[in-house]
């Protein structure tokens, strides 16, 4: 049995991969920022999978102190953490921004899982060989430094691909950094059938099977190879954006980002 957490799990293939995972009898923490919904997956999850270790964690990943709040009780609840799937993302919103004045999408897709992750490392250095799932996308563009500090504003799409090229530069240093901890980067499908895809585009190109299948193969099989990125459209390992592999654009975004954390 592995004890496994992931984020942004009340829909989607968040909520699909927990599922399949509480159905082969593993210990799965979901995570949401409406109680009621969590709720409600909580007790769907445990019913459908007949799994009563499944917890679930109320936060709201636009704001970083929830986030921190939720890190604290995780730290209570889990003895360890044997894979982290950082999943919680956004795309369209109500807001553009946060109070910070940073936009929604750089805060709750890449400044949240940066702050939650590394607020819970010591959990995830007790497990055996543990493993995190950060999920990034096809989608990936330059760092706008003054955006990250809530000094410029963005479109919506340069903004998620923005807070998805930071994420998957992050993963290529925590891989580095942390050589007991596998981590891997993974766009899991263009356009899947998601509640996210049909807000963003009204449409999907593939089932949300395709990318529960990727997210179970990279956290729970020999699939998952560290400091590398998974492009599930194509079906393999594949290049990500050049800032990606830059170690000065990297030192700059993490320096960037602990002096915002």
């Amino acid at each position: 049995m592995k004890h496994i957490l992931i984020t942004g799990s009340t829909d989607g293939i968040g909520k699909l991969l927990a599922l399949r995972l509480a159905k082969e009898g593993h210990f799965v923490a979901i995570h949401g920022r409406s109680e009621t919904k969590l709720n409600t997956t909580l007790s769907q999850i445990r019913n459908e999978s007949k799994n009563d270790n499944v917890i679930g964690f109320l936060a709201d990943y636009s704001d970083l102190s929830d986030v921190k709040k939720m890190a604290a009780e995780v730290s209570e609840k889990m003895p360890n953490i044997d894979v982290l799937v950082n999943n919680a993302g956004i795309f369209n919103s109500k807001i553009d921004s946060t109070p910070s004045g940073i936009d929604i999408r750089l805060v709750v897709n890449y400044l949240a899982p940066y702050q939650f992750t590394n607020a819970i490392l010591p959990l995830i250095k007790k497990a055996e060989a543990p493993r995190i799932v950060n999920l990034s996308s096809a989608a990936q563009s330059s760092v706008s430094f003054a955006a990250l500090k809530g000094e410029a504003s963005l479109g919506v799409n340069e903004a998620y691909a923005q807070s998805k090229l930071a994420l998957t530069m992050w993963s290529f240093d925590l891989a580095a950094k942390e050589s007991n901890i596998l981590v891997v980067a993974v766009n899991p499908g263009s356009l899947l059938n998601t509640k996210m895809a049909h807000e963003a585009y009204g449409q999907h190109w593939s089932p949300a099977e395709k990318g529960v299948d990727i997210l179970y193969d990279l956290s729970m099989t020999d699939l998952a190879k560290t400091g590398q990125y998974f492009d599930n459209d194509k079906g393999s390992y594949a290049t990500a954006h050049p800032d990606a592999y830059n170690s000065e654009k990297i030192k700059e975004l993490l320096k960037t980002t602990d002096q915002l954390i």
